[in-house]
């Protein structure tokens, strides 16, 4: 007797803890079913993140009172099989449901999810949804399509520009050429004004060596030409 006694304490803490770990459990009915079929439809959901046991109501019901499991124990009747799920629950509801299709012995009975109980229907309608895959690939999808929408107007501004202003320019006879200052990289001074200052130094240059030529020939005339003699004899004086 206490035997028996440790087993179903033992199985209560084990049923206790598996719904502490996970908010989704789902109730079957196993009627008619051979070891065998049990065995592959719990490799299967092991597979797809469940761990299916057939247990006893009674003991379900102990280790789930009080807990956010609680509402399973309306589908706990006659004998049955329990889903814990740490996977996707969509999977897991798509298993049994397809299954139940090949072996109409295994009949869902409900579930519950984070506290709020699972009908048959919410279960069908769970299976109907895509995997968690494809739902993050679809969320993906649809994230990234206004992305690239957008990054396609941003690069077809500046070409749209491009076009408009080549259209504009040859709609006015082509684009005007403006002539540019050619600048020097050292100076930063532009290399007419600069031709045009050295021009004019040579040109005062040559005025003023003109000037000066001028004026040593002009001297040299002059030390050339005799000079006026000048009378040093003294005036007669006037008679008294």
């Amino acid at each position: 007797m206490s035997k028996i006694n440790n087993s179903k304490v033992a199985v209560i803490d084990d049923v206790r803890a598996k719904v502490a770990e996970t908010p989704t459990v789902v109730a079957t009915e196993y009627r008619g079913l051979t070891v065998a079929e049990i065995s592959n439809l719990r490799k299967t959901l092991r597979a797809a993140g469940a761990d299916y046991k057939v247990l006893k109501n009674t003991l379900v019901k102990r280790a789930i009172s009080g807990t956010q499991s609680e509402p399973l124990t309306e589908f706990l009747t006659g004998p049955t099989a329990v889903a814990f799920v740490n996977g996707d629950i969509s999977a897991v509801a798509k298993i049994l449901r397809d299954f139940a299709k090949t072996t109409p012995t295994l009949v869902l009975k409900g579930g519950v999810l984070d506290g709020r109980a699972l009908s048959v229907q919410d279960l069908r309608a769970l299976a109907d949804l895509p995997s968690r895959d494809i739902l993050l690939a679809q969320i993906a999808g649809m994230l990234a399509s206004p992305l690239r929408t957008m990054a396609g107007l941003m690069k077809a501004v500046p070409q749209n520009f491009a076009y408009g202003l080549s259209a504009l320019l040859d709609a006015k006879g082509g684009p005007v050429a403006v002539a540019e200052p050619v600048v020097d990289e050292v100076a930063e001074t532009p290399v007419g004004v600069e031709d045009a200052v050295e021009a004019a130094s040579d040109d005062t240059a040559t005025e003023v060596a003109e000037v000066e030529v001028e004026a040593e020939a002009e001297l040299a005339t002059a030390e050339a030409e005799p000079s006026a003699e000048v009378d040093e004899t003294p005036a007669a004086e006037p008679a008294e």
